[in-house]
Parts: C-alpha cells; structure tokens; sequence
C-alpha cells in the first residue's frame, strides 16, 4: 500500500517525537511535529518511486527490529528519517554514485533542523555523521549504530523474491527517463559491487538475511548481464 505524507501513520511522529526528546529537544511539541511533517512531505515528492514515506517506515522498522543491538538507537532513528531526505533521479551517474540519495545535504539538513529543535550538540553531530556514512552503503567494525542504519537501509535485498521485484522495478521507474543501456549499465556497476563484498550485512541480527539477499542480487545480476549482451 502506498503510504502519502497525509495518510503516514501517527506511530512515526510519535517515534520522531521521543526520539528528538531523549536527545535533548528543547523545542516545543508543535515545532517538533513540524519538522516531521516536512521531512515527510521530502520523502513524498512525485519523482520517488521507491524511496518514499514507504521505504522511510520499512526502514524504521527494521532499525527496531536491531536496536537491541544499537549504542544509541534514538540517533540511529533519527538518522534513518534523514538519509533519503534530498534526493534526484535526475542522471545516471548521480544513481551510479548514490541511489539518488544526496547523503551530504541530507545531513546538513539533519544539523539545521535538529540544532532548530535544541537537541544536544554531540547529538545532532552524530546523527549528521551516520547520515554522511552511509555513501558507501558499508558497515564498519566497532560502529554498531551505523551498522544498523545500513543494514535497516538494505534489508530489502533479502525480501522473497516478489516483493523484491517489486523491488526492483520500482527503482526502475524512478529513472525512467534514463536509457536502457546506460541504466543497466549503472545497475550492474552497484549489484557487483554488492555482490563482491565479503559480508552485506554487518549487524549480529540481520546475518539471517545474507543468504537470500545474495539469491537475489544473483538472479537480477545474471537477468541484468543477459539483458546488456542481448543490446550489445
């Protein structure tokens, strides 16, 4: 079901909510509803297809789903709200390089909005940082926070293989408007990336993913390279 900023469920303001207190928020409760409204009117812009209000609450979940094993699981929330905020589809390269995801003005989006609701300074700092690293989409050894984000973040990888297509040809239709090749291309550069990586998943909780994850990106890397050599 597609989720629009009108019909998002109360459950994520009440989460934004104590997530911006537990850190600090001074700021009254109307202002700090605000900033969740407009986050979600970001994450609702026409040109998303996948990376919308429903992918934002997937990855919410996922991040409770972990957070037993998160250092600070309020900052990590926080973060999960801002590492989608400013996104374009607007060329190939900018896919090949980040999902659309512009990960630096999302997290100096998180500094102005967060430093606007009064939350402490360390905070804000370390919700920004978690936004900025997940460009490379990596978990680092000894940083479980930003090892949940990631893994939250790429928890679709190992989804059954319809709602994966599903998946897939929503990311698709975000870059509609880019060539076939140029945007097969693009996405293999990212699968075999994925695909060479020793682990995708880094947090304790989400190794039961690793497996179908990697079934997955297998079938759309072969369907993908068979699709690139039948054009060429």
């Amino acid at each position: 079901m597609t989720v629009s900023a009108a019909s998002a469920p109360q459950w994520m303001y009440s989460s934004w909510s104590r997530s911006c207190r537990a850190l600090g928020a001074t700021a009254g409760d109307d202002e700090i509803y605000a900033v969740a409204r407009t986050l979600l009117t970001r994450w609702d812009e026409p040109q998303r297809k996948y990376h919308t209000i429903s992918h934002l609450l997937e990855v919410l979940r996922r991040v409770d789903e972990l957070a037993w094993e998160a250092h600070n699981a309020d900052e990590v929330r926080l973060a999960a709200w801002y590492h989608g905020a400013i996104f374009s589809c607007d060329s190939a390269s900018a896919y090949a390089n980040r999902a659309g995801e512009d990960k630096a003005a999302s997290a100096e989006l998180a500094r102005t909005d967060l430093t606007s609701l009064g939350l402490a300074t360390t905070s804000v700092e370390r919700v920004a940082n978690l936004v900025n690293s997940m460009r490379r989409h990596a978990g680092q050894a000894g940083d479980s926070d930003l090892n949940v984000l990631i893994d939250a973040d790429l928890a679709i990888l190992a989804e059954s293989p319809q709602v994966y297509q599903a998946y897939r040809d929503a990311i698709r239709a975000e870059y509609a408007h880019i060539p076939e090749d140029d945007y097969l291309t693009a996405r293999v550069s990212i699968l075999e990336k994925l695909q060479h990586r020793s682990r995708i998943f880094f947090s304790a909780g989400a190794q039961a993913w690793e497996s179908q994850a990697r079934e997955n990106l297998n079938a759309e890397l072969a369907r993908l390279q068979r699709k690139l050599r039948a054009s060429g």
